[in-house]
C-alpha cells in the first residue's frame, strides 16, 4: 500500500473514497448554473479537466469557511486572505475530493468530517496503551488488528509520525481484531497480557513485524525475547478480564461506526488519508480545535517503552485500503 508514507487507511481508516452513481451529479449542477473558473493562490488545478475545474470552483464558492468567525465562502476567504488559516487546506481537501471523482454529497461529507463541529467524535482513551507526552496537543487513536496487513504497513509509519512530532503527539492503541483473521484475537490477547507486564509497545512491534507467525508458540517466543514472565503471560491470555478489555474496544469501535482496520482518529476526527498527515498535524498545532471533545484523559494503562521507529516518509495523499470488519 503506497503511503508516501501515511496513506490510510490510517488511518480505514478509513476510506471514504470512490465515485458513485446518483440521480444528481456535480456535472448536472454546473450545467444548470454557469460557473466562472476559479483560481486561488496556492492551489494548482492544472491537472483537472474543464468539468472538474467547474465542479471545484462551484464547491469552493459555495462551501463556507471552516472558521465560524469568518462566515464567507472558502474562495473569498482565500482570495481576501481572511484571518482563517484553515481556508487554504479546506480548498485543497475539496480539490482532492474532485480529483478522486467524488460526488458533491461525498465531498461535503469529507469536508464536514475534517472541519465541521459535527465531524468531532468522542474517543475516550482511559485504560488504553499510550506512548508520547500526556499533555500532547495531538492525540492519535488507532483501531487495529494485529493480523491485518494494512495495519502492519501503517504501524511503522505511525511510529515515524510520533517520533517526528515527539513533543506534540501521543499515540493510543485500540484493539479491534476482525473475525476474518484467525489469529487476530489471540494476538490481541497476547498484547493485553504483555501490557499487564509493561511491555505492550514491544509486543506491538513484534506482532506487526511477524504477522505471518502468530501461533501460540510464536507468541511465547516473542514473550521470552522481551523478558515477559511466560506463566503469567499464559494466564492473562486466557483471563476473562483480557477478553472484556478487547470487547470494550470493539464495542467503542462499533459505536463509532468504523468500517474496518486500520481506523484512525486525530483529535477526535476521522483521518481518511486525503490530507497529508503532517499538514493535518501542523494545522492542528497552529489552530487547535476548540470544539474537540476530551478524548485524551489520564490514567492510560501502559505507556510502555516505544520500540525504535522505522525509517521512512510520513506523508500521504490517498486513502489506503482497509480490512472490512463484520459486525457482531
Amino acid at each position: 500500500m503506497a503511503f508516501k508514507a501515511l496513506t490510510f487507511g490510517i488511518l480505514g481508516l478509513l476510506s471514504v473514497s470512490g465515485s458513485t452513481c446518483g440521480k444528481s451529479t456535480a456535472e448536472d449542477a454546473t450545467k444548470e448554473k454557469p460557473v466562472a473558473e476559479v483560481t486561488l493562490e496556492g492551489i494548482d488545478t492544472s491537472a483537472l479537466t474543464p468539468r472538474e475545474k467547474k465542479e471545484w470552483g462551484l464547491y469552493v464558492s459555495e462551501f463556507l469557511s471552516p472558521c465560524q468567525n469568518v462566515p464567507v465562502p472558502i474562495q473569498q476567504c482565500v482570495q481576501e486572505k481572511r484571518a482563517c488559516s484553515k481556508c487554504l487546506p479546506a480548498a485543497k481537501l475539496v480539490l482532492r475530493g474532485v480529483k478522486d471523482g467524488m460526488t458533491r454529497d461525498q465531498i461535503e461529507k469529507l469536508y464536514k468530517g475534517r472541519f465541521d463541529a459535527s465531524g468531532l467524535k468522542n474517543v475516550p482513551i482511559d485504560g488504553s496503551p499510550v506512548k508520547g507526552p500526556e499533555g500532547a496537543a495531538i492525540t492519535i487513536v488507532e483501531f487495529a488488528d494485529f493480523e491485518c496487513p494494512h495495519c502492519g504497513e501503517v504501524a511503522p509509519m505511525l511510529d515515524k509520525v510520533v517520533e517526528t512530532h515527539k513533543n506534540d503527539v501521543r499515540m493510543v492503541f485500540k484493539f479491534y481484531p476482525l473475525p476474518s483473521h484467525p489469529h487476530a484475537d489471540v494476538a490481541a490477547r497476547a498484547a493485553v497480557a504483555a501490557m499487564n507486564q509493561g511491555k505492550f509497545w514491544e509486543m506491538h512491534h513484534a506482532l506487526f513485524t511477524n504477522q505471518r507467525h502468530l501461533e501460540q508458540t510464536d507468541l511465547d517466543s516473542y514473550a521470552k525475547e522481551l523478558g515477559i514472565e511466560v506463566s503469567r503471560f499464559h494466564a492473562d491470555i486466557q483471563a476473562s478480564a483480557t477478553a472484556d478489555r478487547i470487547a470494550k474496544d470493539k464495542k467503542l469501535g462499533e459505536d463509532l461506526q468504523i468500517g474496518g482496520t486500520p481506523t484512525i482518529f486525530i483529535n477526535g476526527r476521522l483521518f481518511d488519508g486525503r490530507q497529508d498527515v503532517n499538514e493535518w498535524i501542523s494545522l492542528e498545532l497552529a489552530n487547535g480545535d476548540k470544539d474537540a471533545p476530551a478524548t485524551a484523559t489520564s490514567g492510560a494503562a501502559d505507556a510502555g517503552k516505544a520500540m525504535p521507529s522505522a525509517s521512512g516518509a510520513t506523508s500521504g495523499s490517498k486513502p489506503a485500503a482497509t480490512d472490512a470488519g463484520t459486525k457482531k
